[in-house]
């Protein structure tokens, strides 16, 4: 149920509070008869700061429409804030900076991982939403769960286990479960999040658009953020030249990583500015999509990026694991034990894969699958 909105006695305060109350900081410093004193920033002055400045269309952490579980409000904190802690501090959160973005073992140290390119979502997202008024908690916390769900080894890793799951796979839908199965504490079951952050995590690809313009913002900071980086990573490896890029992309969105996000950043923000919904103008949209499917011919199905018999590898693995699992369910983490009883072996299987680093899994392969003689000629190679 939305709750209604709260009423603040606004001549309490005897001073302004920061122009915008986002994650800068708890109190304010104000001077009285000659000395400095502590004057606390609450969940309530938060809350009461976002009706007076942000868009009439933003989502209002006061009016969220809950958790599944109630709980005790925080005193500092607004209900968006505390979810984006809970994802930042979360295990899932942690296991992104082993994850694949797209090449497999590249060699070097400035590729993406999983990692890196939520936090550049959560950049481009975020500076959307303050330039719309709109919550910026909010679009950080969707932004920062959005791929918690995401295999090892990029998208051929969420390929494969779909193949080899009887229910299929998408990540998105993995990474609901996380927040609200797999995450689980003494405190909790699963992170417990509000509904607003649980639909922008879900929807944050697919047909359906999430029901906050914060969670739009997401869905589309995403594919802003991995075709610029992608292109950044193609054009470090020599998989493309800069002159193999669309002519009329580069003239319309710009010649460089920076130029180009900039404009799309800009261009969202003057399409959505007064409108209760995120959009983006037919010419950008149009070279965003060209320079889209450009990547996807060039780069993602490029036999050099990805090599017919390194996915065989990938594959072989997935499917042995998943195998392995179900035969020796004793395997699987303490943990992992209820969940077997409640939802079934393959599902638990699925889970535990879906949550491995690519080099969790290939030590895990290794061990398994790998006779000890040869796994000691390569550590002395090594």
């Amino acid at each position: 149920m939305v709750s209604a909105i709260p009423e603040y006695d606004f001549q309490s305060y005897s001073a302004p509070l920061p122009a915008y109350i986002g994650i800068i900081g708890i109190f304010a410093i104000r001077p009285r008869g000659g000395r400095r004193e502590e004057v606390m920033l609450r969940r309530e002055d938060c809350e009461r700061r976002e009706y007076e400045i942000l868009s009439e269309f933003a989502a209002k952490s006061a009016q969220s429409r809950g958790r599944k579980t109630p709980e005790k409000k925080c005193d500092f904190r607004t209900d968006f804030q505390r979810d984006r802690d809970r994802i930042l501090h979360s295990k899932a959160f942690r296991r992104l900076m082993h994850k694949t973005q797209v090449f497999l073992a590249p060699e070097g140290d400035h590729y993406r991982t999983r990692l890196t390119h939520t936090l550049e979502v959560s950049q481009i997202a975020r500076s959307i939403a303050r330039g719309l008024r709109l919550n910026e908690d909010l679009t950080e916390a969707i932004a920062t769960g959005h791929d918690l769900g995401h295999t090892p080894f990029g998208h051929n890793g969420e390929i494969f286990l779909a193949q080899r799951h009887s229910r299929g796979f998408r990540h998105n839908e993995q990474s609901l479960r996380v927040i609200d199965v797999l995450e689980t504490s003494e405190l909790r079951q699963g992170m417990n999040l509000t509904e607003e952050v649980r639909d922008g995590i879900l929807n944050h690809t697919g047909a359906k658009a999430p029901f906050t313009l914060e969670g739009q913002i997401v869905k589309i900071s995403d594919r802003v953020a991995y075709i610029n980086h992608d292109i950044d990573d193609a054009l470090r490896s020599n998989i493309i030249k800069k002159g193999d890029l669309p002519r009329d992309c580069v003239e319309i969105l710009g010649d460089s990583t920076k130029a180009r996000i900039n404009k799309l950043v800009a261009d969202m923000i003057e399409n959505s500015d007064g409108r209760n919904v995120i959009a983006m103008g037919e010419e950008c949209a149009y070279y965003m999509n060209k320079l889209r499917d450009f990547m996807f011919e060039s780069v993602y199905y490029n036999s050099i990026v990805k090599k017919d018999e390194e996915l065989e590898k990938v594959r072989n693995l997935i499917f042995s694991l998943y195998g392995y699992f179900l035969e020796n369910p004793q395997a699987l983490p303490e943990e992992y034990g209820h969940f077997a009883e409640r939802d079934g072996l393959e599902e638990i299987a699925k889970d535990m894969i879906a949550g491995m680093t690519d080099r969790y899994a290939i030590n895990m392969y290794v061990q398994l699958f790998v006779p000890e003689g040869w796994q000691r000629r390569r550590r002395s190679a090594d």
